[in-house]
């Protein structure tokens, strides 16, 4: 079987990597990938949000199930076009991807679906932003100041503000309407009430009428420790998470995922692929922050190194209508903890052409960490690319978030352990982590372990 894996960062490569765990033992592509996927499928020179050019070469290679890694070319109808012409592929279409592509559009589907999320408004001028401010903060029983701005439309993760006072707020508003930072058509965006808690990232594979929960995860949004300074796409994430065992996720998936495939199916928009809830919980139960139609990044790179099942039979299943039915997803027991490595100027630039140190010694010591045997030992580390790139100097940083380290453990203080000292060995200049991931986990773990046995 010859399998397709669209997309260049971080998440691809764990895909990839789950996929070469397969026992079908596919024959792997990627397009366009990066140095690191290099190693493990074969590239293709053509840029992810390329409809034509990529399924021009589906139907040239013979490409047997595509999975569309990134947003952009869901939203953009990859899925539809490859469809159109009878190609399988792993992702939602165009109509259905909206859950994502449009904040208002997620807001009105949550609604109608009767998923509990938080207090909005739509607004599609500075003034409408500034009035829908004032009056979600005097409304009863809101905390009295901060909003979170949404751009509308898809924002490579750059679109959200969380305003802790009106001037924050205002100035968010000015960058969607008055400087169109997120695009030159017609600005619209989303205010809502900002929620407190901790956060929650749990995603499920949808076959068009049923959801499948994979194993929770939780990521860190910030750029610094104790979640300072700006937003990223996320600089590492852990799995599992305390508290929410089989029966807690199921009930999430009954709650939040399952209502609204069912309101695609009966929009006649079937939900096919990953459906991602990103949660906050409060202190007056869970909410829908956001939706996301593809596989998280970095939540991915620590849940997929402990699934056992075949993530290949998964897809494929999940490809076609109702075939998920009757399947038992199962997870090992270890921790993953993912620690991102990230190039300077990040998140609001990022430095390229930085040579990486260390690769070489990282595979001297660690070896095939992707490999089947690793993983079933519960103790493997594994390194994903993300932002890379292969010159004459060797490899070097080209993107924001670069690498991955994830390390598997028999608890989280031993994965985060050997994840921090894994990625002790590799050294690029201006090469930022947060050193707080996963900090608290162990401590969480026990807690929710003693209030279980209450």
């Amino acid at each position: 079987m010859k399998v397709l894996v669209v997309g260049a960062g971080g998440r691809e490569h764990a895909i990839v990597r789950a996929l070469k765990r397969s026992p079908q033992k596919p024959e792997l592509l990627c397009a366009p990938g990066n140095a690191g996927i290099a190693a493990d499928a074969r590239l293709l020179e053509i840029p992810a949000d390329d409809v034509q050019w990529l399924l021009a070469a589906v139907e040239r290679e013979s490409v047997d199930l595509t999975i569309v890694g990134p947003e952009v070319p869901l939203v953009a109808g990859l899925v539809d076009a490859l469809a159109e012409k009878g190609h399988l592929a792993f992702g939602p279409s165009a109509a259905a991807a909206r859950l994502e592509g449009s904040k208002m559009f997620a807001k009105d589907a949550m609604e109608a679906a009767g998923v509990p999320t938080a207090r909005w408004s739509r607004v599609r001028t500075l003034q409408e932003g500034i009035d829908a401010v004032r009056e979600l903060t005097r409304k009863p029983g809101s905390p009295g100041a901060g909003v979170v701005i949404k751009a509308d439309g898809l924002a490579a993760g750059k679109g959200v503000t969380v305003a802790d006072t009106p001037e924050e707020a205002e100035a968010a508003l000015r960058e969607i309407f008055v400087e169109g930072r997120f695009g030159d058509g017609e600005a619209s965006a989303v205010v809502e009430e900002r929620l407190t808690g901790e956060e929650l990232s749990l995603l499920a594979v949808c076959d068009g009428e049923r959801a499948v929960a994979l194993a929770p995860a939780r990521d860190f949004k910030r750029i610094g420790e104790g979640d300072e300074g700006p937003n990223t796409g996320g600089m590492g994430s852990y799995s599992p998470v305390a508290g929410f065992d089989e029966e807690r996720v199921r009930e999430i998936v009954a709650t939040v995922h399952q209502p609204v495939v069912d309101l695609m199916c009966e929009r006649g928009t079937p939900f096919h692929g990953i459906l991602y809830a990103g949660l906050m919980l409060t202190p007056d139960g869970l909410r829908v922050l956001e939706f996301n139609v593809r596989f998280g990044d970095p939540e991915t790179q620590a849940v997929l190194p402990r699934l056992r099942s075949d993530l290949l039979d998964v897809l494929l299943r999940a490809s076609r209508p109702g075939g998920l039915e009757g399947v038992r997803l199962e997870w090992s027991l270890a921790s993953a903890v993912t620690v991102v490595l990230a190039s300077a100027g990040y998140p609001e630039s990022a430095s390229q052409g930085e040579v990486i140190a260390g690769l070489e010694q990282f595979r001297e010591r660690y070896g095939d960490a992707g490999s089947e045997r690793a993983h079933d030992s519960g103790m493997a580390v594994e390194l994903t690319h993300a932002g890379t790139a292969r010159t004459a100097a060797g490899v070097v940083t080209a993107g924001g978030r670069v690498l991955n380290v994830t390390a598997l453990g028999d608890g989280a203080d031993s994965a985060r352990d050997a994840a921090y000292a894994a990625a002790e060995m590799i050294y690029f200049d201006g090469m930022q982590l947060r050193r707080d991931i996963a900090a608290n986990a162990e401590v969480k773990t026990a807690q929710a372990t003693s209030e279980d046995t209450r």
